[in-house]
């Protein structure tokens, strides 16, 4: 079990903070944000009195591969987090023990972070290739950069629900200005685009059940 202070847990709200709730025996720490790096500025600076300084945040959810060597299922750890040409580093420390902990179960990865689903496998291997990242997400470049200005120690731990060789819909009309998806543009998405719309399920539910997994051994110290 991971010997820690136990971190505040920030997941992105659903499907993801529902799998990381599953994984512990209290809730009261973990606390869902929106999806989307604009919506998730919005509303950390809306609960500002939550974060006081020298607390540890653990930053959770799923992510997606940019990388060959990076399958669905894996579990990385943020060393850094891009946005365009900004950079925001994870806290050393925090990092560090999180690594130590969970050794050969992760790796240190690079992350990317978009403001709408790479969906296709050749824009993965394309931003792959110009960032020098081996995973995207939509909101850890501005949960990095809210905490560090906050005074807040911040680490990121995901899991890749999809790789870099496949399709995925593209679930960006779907999202809300304020982080929420819309059932049925949702919908209509995944009706559009069966092949890949079976793809991400499957492998949403994979990342799902090893983030809910890492969670337990983190913080309940059983066996991922």
């Amino acid at each position: 079990m991971f010997e820690s202070t136990f971190p505040i847990i920030v997941v992105p709200q659903g499907a993801e903070y529902k799998a990381v709730c599953r994984g512990l025996t209290s809730k009261q720490n973990v606390i869902p944000i929106p999806v989307g790096g604009q919506a998730v500025s919005r509303y950390l600076r809306s609960c500002q009195d939550k974060w006081k300084p020298q607390t540890k945040v653990l930053v959770m959810g799923l992510c997606g591969s940019l990388r060959d060597r990076f399958q669905v299922g894996d579990i990385v750890l943020y060393d850094e987090c891009v946005y365009e040409t900004k950079v925001q580093q994870c806290d050393r420390s925090f990092t560090a023990e999180l690594y130590a902990h969970l050794q050969d179960q992760v790796s240190l990865v690079k992350g990317l972070s978009c403001d709408r689903v790479v969906c296709s496998a050749k824009e993965k291997l394309h931003l792959g290739e110009i960032s020098k990242a081996d995973v995207v997400d939509m909101e850890g470049f501005a949960a990095l950069e809210f905490f560090q200005q906050a005074g807040v120690q911040v680490a990121m731990l995901r899991v890749v629900s999809d790789d870099s060789k496949h399709d995925i819909p593209d679930l960006t009309s779907a999202i809300n200005s304020d982080g929420s998806l819309q059932p049925l543009p949702l919908a209509i998405t995944m009706i559009r685009q069966p092949i890949a719309a079976t793809r991400l399920i499957r492998g949403s539910l994979a990342g799902l059940k090893v983030l809910e997994e890492v969670t337990t051994f983190l913080f309940a110290g059983e066996k991922i």
